[in-house]
């Protein structure tokens, strides 16, 4: 059993050489992809791993680059798009705080199948594939937890989907929401991108269409200010977002 004071020494270790504080810790430890990790396997996976800052509009990598790292997003947004022949951007995903991405990529071909940009001034943690892919031939665990990631993404896109025939606007938008207020304790203040196409993009719908969703939410205690959310009763938007089909 490792003291306390040890333990302590270790994350302040970590903390050091990678650049995090210890909410970005927490943030990192609660990925699906890292749970059950010990943290000595957890910090040496993360050996090389640092904390980077991105102004908005900040290309991450392009489409077809060497998948050379994975990216967790520990303030920030991140767009993934692709582009199609006649140079038009499809977007793809948008990643917020508490969420990585790019993981897969680093397998099979081994390049990014989309590009990525800073939506936002993002906080963003650097991965290596280089470690990642050592810790991955080493550790049983993260191989399970890494196959387990990529099925729950997959999964995600299905209910995506999903989402866009079954539900409406504000339903739609009230669990968008919610995914975002996880661990976070009411009232809840959201930053949204200032560009509000991208969130209307990720949630399959037009700009206006995504005003007049968020006036109806209104009733629910959920205001807005710029681009800023606040969300005063997170369970109401819970009975929104998640019926009771029983």
């Amino acid at each position: 059993m490792v003291e306390p004071a040890v333990e302590r020494e270790r994350v302040d270790a970590l903390l050091r050489r990678t650049g995090m504080a210890a909410d970005d810790l927490a943030i990192v430890r609660a990925l699906p992809l890292f749970a059950g990790l010990p943290f000595a396997a957890l910090a040496s996976l993360l050996a090389d791993a640092r904390v980077h800052e991105h102004a908005r509009g900040t290309t991450l990598f392009l489409q077809g680059d060497p998948a050379d790292r994975f990216y967790v997003v520990l303030d920030g947004w991140v767009r993934l798009y692709r582009e199609t022949p006649d140079g038009a951007e499809i977007t793809i995903a948008l990643f917020a705080r508490g969420e990585s991405f790019a993981e897969a990529a680093m397998l099979g071909p081994g390049r990014y199948p989309v590009c990525a940009v800073a939506a936002e001034p993002s906080r963003l943690l650097h991965v290596p594939a280089s470690s990642f892919l050592g810790a991955l031939e080493a550790d049983r665990t993260l191989c399970r937890n890494l196959m387990a990631s990529m099925a729950r993404r997959l999964q995600a896109f299905v209910r995506q989907i999903e989402s866009l025939a079954r539900r409406s606007t504000v339903e739609r938008l009230a669990a968008f929401l919610l995914k975002l207020c996880e661990g976070r304790r009411p009232p809840v203040v959201l930053e949204l991108p200032l560009d509000k196409t991208l969130v209307a993009a990720r949630l399959g719908m037009q700009p206006e269409t995504l005003s007049r969703a968020f006036a109806r939410l209104r009733r629910l205690g959920v205001t807005t200010v710029g681009h800023a959310v606040r969300i005063e009763d997170v369970e109401a938007l819970r009975s929104l977002a998640e019926p009771d089909e029983g």
